[in-house]
């Protein structure tokens, strides 16, 4: 009989014949397993360490029970469960169910062999397709269960701080037989109602994939499997009903994100991508077809080291193009925020380590997740092998979409790199009819290409593909009203994309997140130390270097420095710099950096002992002198406090030269020294020759004057140095989020604590400090620092912060008129608008910066340096300082207790460029090293300089692969066509440019020349020069 044209009916017929809720007394749902029974026993042991197996197998074990609870958080239990298949269940396939709020992995002959977890819908572990009687019937199996689901234990939401207390339940454990048949005609049946529900009533698809599944409801009777084949048949011909050429193909892959650190430790991390990765492996062996990209160097690393005999399986597959290394990093770092060299010690880390492990480097850039990427990224990426980028990041743009799928994106030096977002804005797709869908009505490159990816597993907390997501998609592989779902690989997909590329549009500049612009402040203590971990770790490298150079006999710590820029590197994961991670993690990094402080400071002190030995005291006689270190480029005079006889600090001007060093004894008197008056009023002037300032009690800038021009920055009536609070309130994601009404709750502080008083009366120094009191309990303290000769006022503040959710800046409105601020990326500089016409420009409202930021008009400017911070932003003449936020998740503590930073403001007259605004950022990012010496006498020396000003030498490095060479980085920071010298008496035999890798370019040597080495710049180019010592 004809099926009444009821669509809804026949609808919900289709929904409840499928539903695990309702008639699965009746329904084909509920005959998905058979006959179930427990294990033949259930043993426990609980340990607060994360152990190895072989040392977990080996404790005792006490009895343990389904429906019982463990705990608490962070805590792992072993189960070891001992099995007895019935003989009654042969020729049946076996699967053993577990089901906790854990995380869990199955242990089988002491390999892992499958990873449980409800959340990525894992819940058995198939035993055998098919019992056979020569199989073993009894065997035990070990569960390692970790207290902790996939997304941590946040108390009350996903991002709350963890819960100490939670504890998870073991709800199941138990062998079933599993109905293979069953269990495909319920994907069939999924599959055509979703199409019924998706495509539409005025697609006469819906209604073929609606009746037919109807149909196979009234074929099918659910207690006689010998009706399924008929019902099957029925579902086969829909989906062998095949598209139309100019069908849109999505390219699938297999895919796992997993956060190097989140809502769980590192450490946990390790066992993530154990669960997960033995998951897809397993998946691979029965599915041979299957592929699965994979990034992040240090994830393989670890397990490598704590999973060998999975790595080994990796390998393998790897080598068969199933599991492939993408990315290229060592981490999927955040965009905004490590600085260019550490861009680029990502890159060369990752793709040494795929090299080595897997014989090729990775040829995309994969960074789905992270929150904003850097315009210099193209020209990085090219320089490491990679013309290929994937991320899906910008569809959580709050206030503009972004135009692209597929485009090209140009970085600041007109480098470009072929970029993907794949169009269903997600990176852990299910293989679901709506999905597919999704991906081709929202690509907004439509005919232009017609090929788009489609990364399908659980991912953030790990997980990974199912076996459910490849049937759902085996089926889409070419069924009409459908888009074509073929299984393939990153390397397929990009060449597709490349042969349509013809009439794709170009996106220039910075592909900046409209969101999460609070982690460029968040965690303030991450933000220090990562700069200050940068910062040692140039000059370690700079210092030991140049002791090879002066001494062959010197070792360079070359392992020793890989450890650390691996840590460095691991801490710039995209929710640890940022600061959108738990207390643990935070914890974690703190100590990272605390190592790198502690290493780097011995290391430094073994390069300067050898490069410096003749100049060095024997411990015996006292301080005749003061040897100064520069690890910058430029020759540089500046104040420096050296400890005295007598143990007390004393100052003293001094010239250093480029990257080398001076030896200081006589005190060389400035030619103008430092003059500081207390007015009448309260006020203090502060001058130098080069600049005149004027403070009120509050600290307040009143003036601020360049002495040559005498041009004011400070516009009447208004207070440079102004500190405002801010209510910080997001609508959900609290360490990420800072949102554009927070402007409306503009608090300025000037409660005074400590009135301004003078601290420093002039000479080489001045200096003056305040107190006040920020918000109900915190307090700030300031010394406000002149130096003799110096073109800039220094700021070093000591913040005692209590706050929730507040937001703590300082503002320096100036008498300038621009409608672009210029702000410090890495290895170079970009505008963005002072203004809000559009809402592209209001999106900004906060925005970050490295170590400085520029208001000019012609002729004339000022700029902010800072010595650890990142947010900033320029509205009209008023240029903003983020300085300490205090959310309270998914960190409840973060930002709480002491903070210590330094900034500075420098008027300038002329361009920033040729006012020296960068080099002044560096100097007080990288201060000269002062080490007692016994020499009187000795001549400056000078390792290496560079001819133009507008050329920075970033890096001096040994080089990878060649302890008898160095890699010199330099980069053009103006944004001009420029060629520059590179000179240095050390004894170079060999010259030659070489990629980031440190790979030698075609056509690359260089000619040693009586000027030196001579480079061509265009904007922004960064070159790597390989110089080979002829000792």
């Amino acid at each position: 009989m004809a099926a009444i044209k009821h669509r809804r009916t026949a609808l919900e017929r289709v929904e409840k014949f499928l539903s695990d809720t309702y008639f699965t007394d009746c329904n084909l749902r509920g005959r998905l397993f058979g006959d179930r029974c427990p294990p033949a026993s259930l043993s426990c042991f609980q340990t607060p360490r994360r152990i190895p197996y072989q040392e977990a197998v080996a404790q005792q074990f006490g009895p343990a029970q389904v429906g019982e609870s463990f705990g608490p958080t962070w805590e792992t239990c072993w189960f070891k469960v001992e099995l007895s298949i019935p003989p009654a269940w042969a020729g049946r396939e076996v699967h053993f169910v577990w089901e906790s709020d854990g995380e869990g992995m199955v242990w089988r002959d002491a390999q892992p062999v499958q990873g449980l977890t409800k959340e990525g819908e894992k819940t058995s572990y198939i035993l055998t397709r098919s019992l056979k009687e020569s199989e073993p019937h009894s065997l035990t199996l070990y569960v390692e269960l970790a207290c902790n689901g996939l997304f941590g234990a946040g108390k009350g939401s996903m991002i709350a701080p963890p819960d100490p207390d939670r504890r998870v339940t073991l709800s199941k454990a138990e062998l079933v037989v599993f109905n293979r048949d069953v269990y495909e005609l319920l994907v069939d049946l999924e599959i055509l109602l979703d199409m019924a529900q998706l495509l539409g009533e005025e697609n006469q698809r819906s209604f073929q994939a609606l009746y037919t599944a109807n149909q196979m409801v009234n074929v099918c009777d659910v207690t006689d499997p010998s009706t399924f084949p008929a019902a099957r048949d029925l579902a086969a011909a829909i989906f062998s009903q095949r598209n139309g050429e100019s069908q849109h193909t999505i390219h699938a892959m297999g895919h796992c994100h997993i956060d190097s650190a989140w809502l769980w430790p590192y450490e946990e991390t390790i066992r993530k991508c154990a669960r997960s990765w033995v998951t897809v492996v397993h998946l691979m062996e029965h599915n041979p077809e299957l592929t699965f990209a994979c990034s992040q160097a240090q994830q393989f690393q670890w397990v490598q080291s704590c999973y060998p005999g999975l790595y080994a399986r990796i390998r393998h597959l790897a080598a068969k193009g199933q599991f492939i290394p993408v990315g290229g990093t060592w981490v999927e770092m955040d965009g905004n925020l490590p600085s260019g060299e550490s861009m680029v010690r990502q890159f060369l880390q990752g793709q040494r380590f795929f090299q080595e492990q897997f014989g090729r480097i990775c040829t995309e850039f994969w960074l789905p997740d992270t929150f904003g990427y850097s315009a210099q990224l193209p020209q990085l990426m090219r320089g490491s092998g990679i013309r290929r980028f994937l991320t899906q990041k910008l569809s959580w743009n709050l206030v503009n979409s972004f135009p692209h799928h597929t485009f090209f994106w140009e970085g600041i030096d007109g480098s470009q790199v072929l970029t993907h977002f794949p169009p269903g804005d997600s990176y852990g797709m299910q293989g679901r009819v709506a999905e597919v869908l999704k991906t081709v009505k929202n690509n907004k490159d439509k005919g232009r290409v017609n090929h788009s990816a489609f990364l399908f597993g659980f991912g953030d907390g790990g997980g990974g593909p199912t076996q459910k997501m490849l049937d759902r998609m085996k089926r889409m592989r070419d069924t009409d009203g459908l888009p074509r779902v073929q299984i393939s690989t990153p390397d397929q997909l990009f060449s597709v994309l490349e042969k349509e590329s013809s009439q794709l549009c170009t996106w220039v500049g910075e592909l900046f997140l409209e969101l999460h612009n609070g982690t460029y402040t968040t965690q303030a203590q991450i933000k220090k130390g990562n700069r200050e971990c940068e910062r040692i770790l140039h000059d370690v490298e700079v210092l030991s270097s140049l002791a090879v150079a002066q001494d062959s006999a010197f070792q360079y710590p070359a392992s020793q420095l890989q450890q650390l820029w691996r840590l460095l590197l691991l801490n710039q994961f995209h929710d640890v710099l940022p600061g959108s991670c738990i207390q643990l993690v935070v914890e974690d990094a703190l100590q990272y950096y605390t190592e790198i402080r502690r290493a780097g400071a011995q290391l430094q002190q073994e390069a300067v002992q050898c490069l410096c030995r003749d100049l060095l005291q024997p411990q015996a006689c006292s301080t005749h002198s003061t040897l100064v270190l520069n690890t910058l480029a430029w020759e540089r005079t500046e104040v420096i406090a050296s400890p005295g006889p007598d143990g007390a600090e004393t100052l003293a001007l001094v010239t250093v030269p480029s990257m080398g060093y001076a030896l200081v004894q006589e005190p060389f008197v400035p030619p103008q020294p430092v003059a500081v008056r207390k007015q009448e009023d309260g006020s203090i002037t502060m001058e130098n020759g080069v600049i005149a300032v004027c403070l009120d009690t509050m600290g307040r800038l009143t003036s601020l004057q360049l002495l040559d021009s005498g041009r004011e920055s400070v516009p009447d009536g208004c207070y440079a140095n102004q500190f405002a609070l801010f209510d910080d309130v997001p609508l959900y994601w609290d360490a990420w989020d800072v949102m554009d009404y927070h402007l409306q709750t503009r608090k300025p502080v000037t409660t005074l604590l400590q009135p301004l008083e003078i601290t420093l009366a002039g000479g080489l120094r001045g200096s003056v400090s305040f107190s006040l009191q920020v918000g109900k309990s915190s307090t700030l303290t300031q010394e406000i620092i002149l130096d003799a000769t110096c073109p800039y006022l220094r700021f070093l503040t000591q913040v005692e912060w209590k706050e929730a959710h507040k937001f703590l800046k300082v503002e320096f409105p100036v008498q300038v008129r621009s409608t672009n601020a210029t702000y410090e990326i890495q290895f170079g500089h970009l505008q963005r608008p002072t203004h809000w016409n559009t809402s592209w420009d209001w999106a900004r409202f906060e925005v970050w910066a490295h170590k400085w930021l520029d208001l000019s008009e012609h002729g004339f400017g000022v700029a902010l340096l800072n010595d650890c911070k990142y947010g900033a932003s320029a509205h009209r003449n008023v240029l903003s300082l983020s300085l300490l936020r205090a959310p309270k998740s998914p960190d409840a503590t973060a930002d709480i207790g002491h903070h210590q930073f330094t900034y500075a403001v420098m008027p300038h007259q002329g361009s920033f460029q040729e006012a020296g605004v960068i080099q002044q950022a560096y100097n007080l990012n990288f201060p000269l090293h002062v080490v007692p010496a016994s020499r009187a006498q000795c001549p400056a020396w000078s390792a290496f300089s560079v001819s133009s000003p507008a050329v920075v030498l970033e890096a001096v490095k040994q080089a990878e692969d060649r302890p008898e060479a160095v890699v010199v980085r330099l980069y053009e920071a103006h944004g001009s066509t420029v060629t520059a010298w590179l000179q240095t008496p050390l004894p170079v035999k060999e010259a030659m440019l070489c990629d980031l890798l440190e790979r030698p370019l075609a056509q690359g040597r260089l000619p040693l020349e009586q000027q030196g080495l001579r480079l061509s710049f265009t904007p922004f180019r960064v070159l790597s020069v390989l110089l080979v010592w002829s000792h």
